[in-house]
C-alpha cells in the first residue's frame, strides 16, 4: 500500500512539473539594439563548419539568402560575396569571419553581416532508424558599431521534408529500412533540402524570436 501511494505521489509530481513547463511563458528576444539600428542590407558570410561533412558550409550558405530576402532585406548575392573574398585572398569561412566589421562595411557597403555556423549536417544512423539532420546558429552584427542585433538557432530533419522507404515490418525490416534510408539520403543529397527548412526556421522574420521584418517587407514596422 505504501509503495502504491509513493508511486501515485511521484506520478502527481511528474504531472505537476509537466503542466508547469507547458504553462511557462515564451522567452522573447531583446530587440532594442535591432530597432535602433534599423538595418536595410545584409552580407551573409560563409558559415563555419563544425561537422565532418565538407559540403556543410556551402550546402547551408546556398539556402540562406532566400529567407532573408523574404523577410524584407537586401542581401548581397552569394556569388558576389564569394568572388570578392577570393579576389582578396580569403577562401575559408574562418578567415572571412575574422575580417573586421568596419572593413566589411567598407568593401560591401552594407549595414549588417550574418555570422553563422553549422553544427549538424548529414545523415545519422540509429540502429533502427536513419534520418538527415541539419542544425545551425547565427547572429546578425551591426557593421557600424559591432553590436549583435539578433541571434538564433534552427534545426530540421529529413523526416520533416518527407522521404518514406518501406521494406517490411519487424526488427529485421526496421534494420534494413534504416540502412536503405541511410544510402538513399546520401545518394539524393537530402541534406540540401533539409538545409532549406533549417534556414527558413533560423532566418525567417516574425515571433517569437525571429528577425524583425526588413524595409522591403509589407510587414515592416508591425513587429
Amino acid at each position: 500500500m505504501r509503495r502504491f501511494l509513493s508511486l501515485r505521489f511521484l506520478f502527481a509530481l511528474s504531472m505537476a512539473a509537466l503542466l508547469t513547463a507547458c504553462a511557462a511563458p515564451v522567452q522573447h528576444a531583446d530587440y532594442t539594439a535591432f530597432r535602433k539600428s534599423q538595418p536595410r542590407s545584409i552580407l551573409v558570410l560563409p558559415p563555419l563548419n563544425e561537422t565532418s561533412d565538407v559540403q556543410a558550409t556551402y550546402g547551408m550558405l546556398s539556402q540562406m539568402t532566400q529567407p532573408l530576402a523574404e523577410s524584407g532585406y537586401y542581401v548581397v548575392p552569394v556569388a558576389v560575396m564569394d568572388e570578392t573574398f577570393r579576389h582578396n585572398g580569403l577562401a575559408t569561412p574562418v578567415d572571412i569571419q575574422e575580417v573586421s566589421p568596419a572593413k566589411l562595411r567598407e568593401i560591401f557597403g552594407v549595414d549588417t553581416a550574418l555570422y553563422s555556423k553549422v553544427t549538424q549536417y548529414g545523415s545519422t544512423y540509429r540502429v533502427i532508424d536513419s534520418t538527415t539532420v541539419v542544425a545551425a546558429s547565427a547572429k546578425l552584427v551591426d557593421l557600424k558599431t559591432g553590436d549583435v542585433l539578433w541571434q538564433g538557432t534552427g534545426r530540421a530533419t529529413g523526416k520533416e521534408v518527407g522521404m518514406n522507404v518501406n521494406v517490411g515490418s519487424g526488427l529485421v525490416g526496421m534494420l534494413v529500412q534504416a540502412a536503405v534510408k541511410q544510402v538513399a539520403h546520401t545518394l539524393t543529397d537530402e541534406s540540401h533540402d533539409v538545409a532549406a527548412l533549417t534556414s527558413t526556421r533560423l532566418l525567417g522574420a516574425g515571433p517569437p524570436n525571429g528577425l524583425l521584418y526588413g524595409p522591403r517587407s509589407p510587414k515592416y514596422g508591425t513587429d
